[in-house]
């Protein structure tokens, strides 16, 4: 790889905003803006997230990096040009303001500038602006916009460390499109098809959100929950079915975004909430299948990488992994927009220097905190004790073994939606209680969503139906506890016997996986339940003073920060 032209600077301006640096064909770190800002998907110009990755180079350094971005439909760029409607959208979509009386029918206006795509004018608007923006920090650098998609399918193709793969992208839209399928071989991305926009899995799901009274882009998590608390509706017999046709690699509708809305709503009338949520998520599956089984018969590529929101479905993602047709399946754990960022990056950096493959063997490359720098934000907690590493490890595993909630928080924060290990609440996997009890009074979420474990891998043969390897360690897809875990597993299971694992190896974190190995030790099972550091609703913690002030909030007793153990006992 040339030294002269080496460092991409990816950057994202849209929901969940944020930004990744590369240098040498390695990511040096990632970051999204809402960390830093402490605005729940941020979705602003990621300037704190930039300035962040500059502390990570020289100055010289600076001077050669390459920025990357991606999107410049009209809708994006008309919001870069106006930001004041982006935000409106923002607060909207949160519900952090009442709706106005125009406001539904503004919200399905937007699908219909979403569908209209970009040019040359939208490209140079584009880039002029952001250009403004890196001017404020300081950044006069060369900038490429790439397509939506190339970045989503970049990601996932780069990152998976296939040499041969089809490469699959699916979410509400982007650049005028709902998804891609390419083909990944010898370093380069050659598309096979795209997905229209007016045809969208992603806004059919995002609109059943939606009618379900929750928020779009931030809930579809919870309507795959619900659907489990539904008795299943034939195949044959769902009314949702024929919403969307899946046409070799193409997905086709009469409706368009607002039309689905309102075929959907008109059957929503006539099914319980629940109901509706299972026949939602059985439609995305089926529709996921049949695309990807239509793309590995098509393409002779048995290999699939994924990425896009949609990707974020566990459920549909178990169903795909374990096709018959399906050799190998990947999902970039930053699949939704927040990935964007990296992807942009790896896109330009094939283009530019070749780059072909990364290796992304965790996702533990947000800020960094010392020690003593710690120690200098825990003045004011009353009882701190400083542990060396099996100390710490041990001290925790056996406050977890007796039934304690703790805060964990360790080394470089996460990058994407998950808590790996490095920002986490820890407990029991076993206790219903326990879970019902972080569910509703601390995490004040609601009662049917449930909580994942993070589990040893060597543990997965035991504790996972038909595991035989995967290369999804980072909660990016559901397995079925067997039969012999399910009360071991209690409290991060589904009532469908479902979990969505975290998988620990020797490439974690040193602490973390030593703390997993002397839980193992108390209760024979090497795992726990491990949710975000944060209240539901806000960003996952980022510093030692965000942790400290959550700590501080909540009646959880013990926080592992750091070497230090911050105890109210």
């Amino acid at each position: 790889m040339p030294q002269n032209n080496n460092i991409f600077l990816g950057i994202w301006d849209g929901h969940d905003a944020g930004a990744a640096l590369i240098k040498d064909g390695k990511v040096l770190g990632a970051v999204n803006e809402e960390r830093l800002s402490r605005r729940k998907l941020d979705a602003g110009f990621p300037s704190q997230s930039i300035n962040y990755l500059l502390g990570l180079i020289s100055a010289r350094e600076k001077e050669k990096l390459t920025v990357c971005c991606s999107t410049y439909d009209f809708a994006k760029t008309i919001t870069r040009i106006f930001p004041s409607l982006k935000e409106e959208y923002y607060l909207l979509r949160r519900r952090k303001k009442p709706p106005g009386k125009f406001s539904a029918s503004k919200k399905l206006f937007k699908y219909y500038l979403t569908e209209i795509k970009g040019n040359w004018l939208t490209r140079l608007l584009s880039t002029k602006v952001l250009r403004n923006e890196l001017k404020k920090i300081g950044i006069n650098n060369a900038l490429h916009i790439v397509n939506h998609h190339l970045a989503h399918a970049a990601s996932a193709a780069f990152t998976s460390g296939y040499e041969r793969t089809l490469v699959v992208t699916v979410d509400g839209i982007g650049d005028a499109e709902s998804g891609s399928i390419w083909k990944f071989e010898n370093g380069l991305l050659t598309k096979l098809s795209s997905l229209p926009g007016h045809a969208s899995l992603g806004i059919f799901f995002e609109h059943v959100t939606n009618l379900l009274n929750m928020r779009e882009l931030e809930d579809e998590g919870k309507v795959m929950a619900l659907a489990n608390y539904a008795f299943p509706v034939p195949d044959n017999q769902n009314p949702l079915k024929d919403l969307i046709q899946i046409s070799g690699l193409k997905t086709t509708s009469t409706l368009g975004g607002p039309g689905m809305y309102y075929a959907l709503k008109k059957i929503l009338w006539s099914y319980p909430s629940e109901q509706f949520a299972c026949m939602a998520q059985r439609v995305l599956e089926m529709k996921l299948i049949e695309l990807i089984k239509n793309a590995v018969n098509i393409s002779g590529i048995n290999n699939v990488a994924y990425a896009g929101g949609v990707a974020s479905n566990v459920k549909a993602n178990m169903l795909i992994e374990h096709l018959p047709e399906v050799n190998k399946f990947y999902v970039f754990p930053h699949m939704g927009d927040g990935g964007l960022a990296l992807g942009a990056a790896l896109a330009v950096a094939n283009n530019q220097v070749g780059l072909q493959k990364i290796a992304l063997p965790t996702l533990a490359l947000g800020p960094e905190f010392s020690d003593k720098y710690i120690e200098t934000v825990l003045t004011d907690c009353n009882k701190v004790t400083k542990l060396d590493n099996n100390a710490l490890s041990s001290e925790a595993a056996g406050l977890i073994a007796s039934g304690e909630i703790i805060f964990w928080f360790q080394g470089r924060m996460e990058y994407g939606p998950r808590a790996l290990g490095q920002r986490s609440i820890l407990a029991r996997p076993d206790s219903v209680d326990i879970k019902n009890r972080l569910n509703l009074i601390l995490k004040k979420r609601v009662w049917y969503q449930p909580f994942c474990p993070s589990l040893l891998y060597e543990d997965a043969i035991h504790a996972l139906e038909n595991f035989s390897g995967t290369d999804n360690f980072f909660m990016t897809t559901a397995f079925k506890v067997t039969p012999g875990y399910r009360d071991k597993l209690a409290g991060v299971m589904n009532v469908d016997f479902t979990c969505r694992p975290h998988l620990v190896t020797e490439r974690d974190d040193s602490r973390f996986l030593n703390l997993l190995y002397n839980i193992k030790k108390m209760t024979e099972v090497g795992a726990v339940l491990n949710t975000s550091l944060n209240l539901h609703g806000e960003p996952l913690v980022c510093s030692p003073q965000d942790a400290v002030k959550l700590f501080m909030q909540t009646d959880i007793n013990y926080m592992f920060i750091g070497s230090f153990l911050v105890s109210k006992k």
